[in-house]
């Protein structure tokens, strides 16, 4: 088995060391974030960063690299507080992974690609048009990473849009079903696979 030590790490080349440190975490959830400015420029970029935090208020939140240069995402949600949040699925992967490329402030992403947007009738916050899960957010805090200069953002959802094919009588959420696509370290989508449902698990009984 291959072995890296911190001292290692640190030494390695830097598209190898980010490739290999993005990867190892895991799978991770893949997803397009919407936002548009208070002048109405609207972004929409890929992120694989979106964590659960509760369901009780339902709270997501993302982490942002530092600002010390342009994150138009960031900045337009900290501008008007609502954004959206829509699950990347298999037939929009390369559209959706441009979404990362560095486009100037004022220019749309969804023009650059074949995504589309889409307004619902009671929010002017862009989503992406076919999402099979689609989140309306809204900016409630966030917690500054002194260690490496990221930002937590925590949002709480105040509408849910989701296939009715997807959800089972439970509640639970088939994302597999809806092709929904996971991400692999920076660039590698992959697919997902609904393996088995478990039930809650208790202590087993201790015999006396």
């Amino acid at each position: 088995m291959k072995t890296f030590t911190k001292q290692e790490i640190a030494k390695l080349e830097h598209l190898y060391k980010i490739n290999l440190i993005n990867s190892v975490t895991g799978l991770k959830s893949a997803n397009l974030v919407g936002s548009i400015s208070n002048s109405g420029l609207v972004n929409v970029s890929v992120f694989s960063s979106i964590v659960h935090f509760g369901s009780e208020p339902p709270l997501l939140g993302m982490v942002f690299r530092p600002t010390t240069v342009a994150r138009n995402t960031y900045d337009n949600i900290k501008e008007n507080e609502f954004y959206s949040i829509n699950h990347i699925h298999q037939s929009i992967i390369k559209d959706s992974h441009h979404t990362s490329a560095k486009y100037p402030f004022d220019v749309n992403e969804f023009e650059q690609t074949n995504l589309e947007e889409e307004y619902k009738t009671d929010s002017y916050i862009p989503f992406v048009k076919n999402a099979p899960v689609q989140l309306l957010m809204k900016y409630v805090g966030e917690y500054n990473i002194q260690e490496n200069g990221t930002i937590l953002m925590l949002g709480e959802i105040q509408k849910l849009y989701v296939q009715d094919s997807l959800i089972h009588t439970d509640g639970f959420v088939d994302l597999a079903k809806g092709n929904v696509v996971a991400i692999n370290g920076l660039d590698g989508y992959v697919k997902t696979e609904l393996i088995e449902r478990l039930p809650y698990q208790r202590p087993k009984k201790q015999q006396v």
